[in-house]
């Protein structure tokens, strides 16, 4: 087991290293003069044009910056950002607990949802199951914008039940209006969830160690809890997993429809205004939180799925 922890941490540490590397270089790729992409749409003089590279020593060599900059990220130093004049690691701070938030409800809204729905499914053949597997393609094909739009129409601009637009201020009043929001996130994933959740518990259902169990006279809650969901859980929680992390991306999409200042926003604007440092610190947050993502789920699979256990242990 400690060989295969140690082989994954690498694996992560050379994915963090790969994709540093990409995001750095990136804005050396972009044809032109790095200073002046850095300072597009300003008013550029040969003084601040002097100074951006001074700055952002782009006068040293490619591998001196990059090993900089490498550095900095690991003090966190992300560097100043050109649209907002301020630090990054400070800008990025003061929007992450919105986004933090919003991922959490939307992740247990698509965790504890799809496996509801899943096992709805699985657990009733028929029409239920037929109409589940529908609906849930229907609802896994609608864009995450046009989600939003529908809830703020039916549930803000008509029934007025809920905030249609900003953070809220307060821990309870920022949940609140984050629950359209959590729910635009997470609607599509969750259906998703539900489907892979039904198709392994379908196959768990039709498995021999369940005609077994069920010969024995097992049935209900303990059925379900000890030879159909422990064993259906591995594919589900992969997925789910992944989903997850990818919603740190996703969440740009809602927090524009519904106007919240997150990280998600910030990266949309620092695109659109060239904010190359806020870009790479962003992207760099993004790729660390689906490698940790990725390792936690390999770690915690065997402690899931016994069967993968031994696998570890025979290797």
């Amino acid at each position: 087991m400690l060989r295969y922890l140690l082989g994954r941490i690498a694996g992560l540490v050379a994915t963090l290293v790969v994709a540093s590397f990409i995001v750095f270089g990136a804005l050396y790729l972009v044809p032109g003069d790095p200073a002046s992409n850095l300072l597009s749409g300003m008013k550029v003089t040969p003084e601040l044009v002097a100074s951006v590279r001074e700055q952002y020593h782009l006068n040293d060599p490619f591998f001196v910056r990059y090993w900089d900059w490498v550095m900095g990220l690991l003090h966190g130093d992300f560097g100043q950002s050109l649209h907002f004049r301020q630090d990054v690691a400070g800008l990025i701070l003061s929007r992450l607990p919105t986004t933090m938030l919003l991922v959490l409800m939307a992740g247990l809204l698509i965790v504890i949802g799809g496996l509801a729905v899943g096992a709805f499914a699985a657990f009733r053949p028929g029409i239920v199951d037929r109409l589940t597997l529908s609906s849930t393609a229907i609802v896994a094909a609608i864009p995450m914008f046009v989600s939003a739009l529908v809830l703020i129409y039916a549930f803000s601009s008509g029934l007025g039940w809920f905030p249609a637009f900003g953070n809220g201020s307060g821990f309870w009043d920022r949940v609140y209006h984050l629950i359209l929001p959590a729910i635009a996130l997470a609607i599509a994933y969750m259906a998703l969830v539900a489907r892979v959740t039904r198709s392994s518990m379908r196959a768990e259902l039709r498995s021999e160690h369940v005609f077994v169990a069920r010969g024995r006279g097992i049935t209900g809650e303990r059925l379900f809890f000890r030879h159909v969901l422990r064993n259906a859980l591995p594919p589900v929680f992969t997925l789910a997993g992944v989903v997850v992390a990818g919603l740190l991306v996703s969440s740009q999409i809602v927090e524009v429809a519904f106007g919240l200042s997150g990280i998600g926003s910030l990266l949309v604007q620092s695109v659109q205004t060239d904010d190359f440092p806020v870009v790479q610190a962003i992207t760099m947050i993004v790729v660390f939180a689906f490698v940790i993502t990725n390792l936690v789920i390999d770690l915690l699979l065997p402690l899931v799925d016994p069967r993968m256990r031994r696998k570890e242990v025979t290797r």
